[in-house]
Order: structure tokens, then sequence, then C-alpha cells
């Protein structure tokens, strides 16, 4: 602590953000000259890796996009649930939990639920316990933030029949395989919140430039999040799942359609019996 009469020493942290990082990476390059080889799981939107090459001013540079080993046809199940109510709805949350609650008693637990947002994390883990609680279930229920995120996927895999409620940190760089996790429920489509400063710049800077942030920034994220979180349920050629996402933007506007297009082949379906009839059938 200060002494009395001395004044306070305070820190003060600066920090800039680029809204542009392709002019610093081509200079790193070009001051490295090697063969450069970018690979990952998610990153092709529609096959296409424009928005990424963009991102890093790649140009256009040889690219390749390979499917993956797993038979998702048999393996997985994509689930739109009908009657979703507009996700900005104030009971939206609610709505949510609701449609996924049958799925989730047919999957007997190992459920992951990946939130777009704290607050709606944490509406989800209320009325998951509320539920749990009401019908007497021996279903651990797991979020985000009552333990580190290595401590609760240890538990989460350990007792097999769990939930887990998480929010970003759950979307991707989770390994859990086998019947541990069988549903993977989404609420939204994951676009950043608009009062990001650093989003806000980005978006007004293109619109300066003449061009569509949402179809060349915003929506190009989203599908690749969307991806992430896609991509926790099926780790290997032995799984089996239900991917369950609520939001009906996929289906009902046309950006949605690049969401759907952009991922793994799973059969796809509307309606809760063809879910409950796989489960039973797993």
């Amino acid at each position: 602590m200060a002494e009395p009469g001395r004044p306070r020493l305070c820190a003060l942290q600066l920090n800039s953000t680029p809204l542009k990082v392709a002019d610093i990476f081509r200079k790193q390059m070009g001051g490295h000259p090697r063969a450069w080889i970018f690979t990952s799981a998610t990153l092709a939107v529609q096959g296409k890796f424009h928005h990424y090459c963009a991102e890093l001013g790649l140009g256009d540079p040889d690219s390749a996009c390979w499917h993956s080993p797993f038979d998702y046809d048999k393996q997985a199940v994509l689930y739109a649930p009908l009657g979703m109510p507009d996700p900005n709805a104030w009971n939206y949350t609610d709505t949510v939990v609701e449609a996924a609650w049958p799925a989730v008693k047919a999957a007997k637990g190992g459920a992951f639920f990946l939130c777009t947002s704290l607050r709606a994390m944490r509406r989800t883990h209320e009325l998951l316990k509320a539920k749990i609680e009401d019908e007497g279930l021996d279903i651990p229920l797991l979020v985000q933030g009552e333990g580190s995120k290595n401590d609760l996927l240890q538990r989460f895999r350990n007792h097999g029949a769990s939930i887990l409620v998480g929010s970003q940190s759950f979307w991707e760089g989770v390994d859990v395989r086998g019947e541990a996790l069988s549903l993977v429920v989404i609420d939204k489509i994951p676009f950043a919140p608009p009062d990001d400063p650093v989003l806000s710049a980005r978006i007004e800077q293109m619109k300066r430039e003449g061009r569509n942030a949402f179809i060349e920034y915003q929506l190009p994220r989203a599908v690749i999040n969307v991806k992430q979180g896609a991509g926790r349920l099926i780790r290997d050629e032995n799984d089996k799942g239900v991917l369950m996402i609520c939001d009906p933007r996929l289906i009902s506007k046309p950006y949605g359609r690049k969401v759907w297009q952009s991922l793994p082949p799973m059969k796809r379906t509307r309606e809760l019996q063809v879910v409950l009839d796989f489960f039973a059938n797993r």
C-alpha cells in the first residue's frame, strides 16, 4: 500500500488490434522464403477457403479439401427442430431446453449444450437442473466455471452419462469419444456480438470500402464456429450421435443454407421421432 500522503501509482496498458492482418502476414511470409502449408478441419466454407485466404492475404494458393473418413450418414443425425421462435425472443433459451429435453432423456445423458452467451449458459443450466430434480433423474450436471476446463471434461468422461453446459471454451479443442458424448445441442448460430469494438470497426471499414461485411466477414466466421462446435460430436469411426442446432435461421434465412451445406453429410431431419428412434437403435 502507498504511504499516507504519497500518491498511488497506477498501471495503464493500451492494446492495439489491427483491423487487417493481411499486409502484416504477407510481410512475415516474404521475410522468410519457404514453403507454407496451412491445414485445418474446419476452415472451409462450402468447401472453399476464400475467407481464410483473404484474411491472411494469401492470394490464390493451391488448395484442396478432403472428405472425412467418418461415415456421417450412418453415424450421426443433424436435427433442426420445428417450431423454434426467433432467436431474439425473450423465452428463446427456455424453448431450446424444452425442445432438447426429450433427446437428452433418449440419449440417457452424454450431452453437450453449447451456448453462444454466458447469460444463455447460466439460464440453460438453471432449467436443466430443475428438470433433472423434478423428474428425479440421476444425471450429473456440469457447467463451465465450476472447475477448470480439464477438470470438467475429466469428470464428464469418467461418468459417461453427464450433461455439460458451456460457452465459447467448449466449442473447440474438446475430444470426448464413445457414448460419453452422443448429443451436442447448439442454441444459436454463433455470430459475434455486434457491440464488440473490433468487430464494429472492421464492419465500418468494410462498409467504407463498399463491401458486404456480413457476407464476407461475419457469416464465414459463424460458419467456421458452427463447424467447430459440430466437430465435438463424432471423434472416431465408432462414435454415433445427434447434432441438434436449434436456431430457426438455419432453415428460414437464405444465409442459413451456407451453414447447412458446410456441415458434415449427416442424415438431416426436423422430426423429433427420428432422433428418438436413432438413440433407441444405437
